[in-house]
């Protein structure tokens, strides 16, 4: 059966973002209900009434909690723009632009992502001295909580047991989230809001912002942004989602197998978000590289469109 329709025209970009909503909350209740299913089977019906320790991180459940990661980011991220795609009848890799990746441009990718790291440090470290006004400081005590438990939740995660931990964590912290993040954000959110708007500049901002707020973790909302900007650029300049992608899973690669080596030298993994420190010229440089990076690779990404 041919789900395709050639030059059929797109639904309002508004209901896109609607229809993108629905899928992922129906996607997000249908794959959490089997991943519940799943961890039942595995640690019994006693766990009912229990569910809440698969949350906090005790060893003895941590496999449960990754069924319920890998489970939810294909049911919240992943499966929601494809069906948006089947919605419209266009073909996911038209839809969305997977144009075939060019290697200078891949090289760029990874080049901008080394580069930049001391840049987004200094970010991490501006957003981390966040101080909200007294009136607020209820507010600020409830992030700061939600911050603590996202960590011991993340250290809880990535510590490996051995060589298929470490498998099965690049998997679920590196690749999910870079399909289906960049699908459903870049791919969905940032392409209809530019259809929406007629403007790619505030639809990648836009995007960008809601992106880091969907994640819940205010005092590394600035960076995250900023990534996420980042990996909209790459899409609008070279119109390939493959590009954002390969910066996702890179970002996210690079902390699993840090996590990895740490565990691997006994290091305690909470200190892995403690700043390498570079001198104040070293976070100038790398974010004048950085811009300079984003210049080369959107005139080779142009160059390249030119002569498809």
């Amino acid at each position: 059966m041919n789900f395709v329709t050639p030059n059929k025209e797109e639904i309002n970009p508004f209901l896109q973002l609607l229809l993108l909503l629905f899928y992922a909350v129906a996607g997000a209740f249908v794959f959490g209900l089997l991943a519940v299913v799943i961890v039942l089977m595995i640690y019994g019906l006693g766990m009912v009434s229990n569910l809440d320790l698969l949350m906090s991180g005790d060893p003895k459940y941590i496999d449960g909690l990754k069924i319920i990661q890998i489970l939810s980011s294909i049911g919240t991220f992943i499966l929601p723009p494809l069906a948006l795609a089947w919605t419209e009848r266009r073909k996911v890799n038209v839809f969305y632009s997977f144009r075939k990746p060019q290697f200078l441009l891949v090289a760029l990718v990874v080049i901008i992502m080394i580069a930049s790291m001391p840049f987004m440090e200094w970010t991490v470290l501006i957003n981390q001295k966040m101080v909200l006004p007294n009136f607020l400081k209820g507010v600020e005590q409830w992030m700061k909580e939600k911050e603590e438990a996202a960590m011991k939740l993340t250290i809880a995660l990535i510590t490996v047991r051995g060589n298929l931990d470490f498998v099965v964590n690049l998997v679920m912290i590196a690749l999910l989230p870079a399909i289906g993040e960049e699908l459903m954000f870049r791919g969905g959110v940032q392409r209809s809001l530019t259809k929406a708007f007629n403007s790619p500049h505030l639809a990648i901002w836009l995007t960008a912002i809601i992106f880091s707020a969907i994640h819940v973790q205010f005092y590394g909302f600035i960076p995250r942004m900023l990534l996420g900007a980042g990996f909209g650029y790459l899409y609008f300049y070279s119109g390939s989602l493959w590009y954002a992608m390969i910066a996702h899973f890179i970002n996210n690669a690079y902390a699993v197998c840090a996590a990895f080596y740490m565990q691997k030298h006994n290091m305690p993994l909470d200190k892995a978000d403690e700043p390498i420190g570079f001198p104040w010229y070293g976070y100038l440089i790398s974010a004048i590289i950085t811009i300079a990076l984003f210049k080369f690779f959107k005139d080779n990404a142009e160059r390249e469109r030119k002569l498809d």
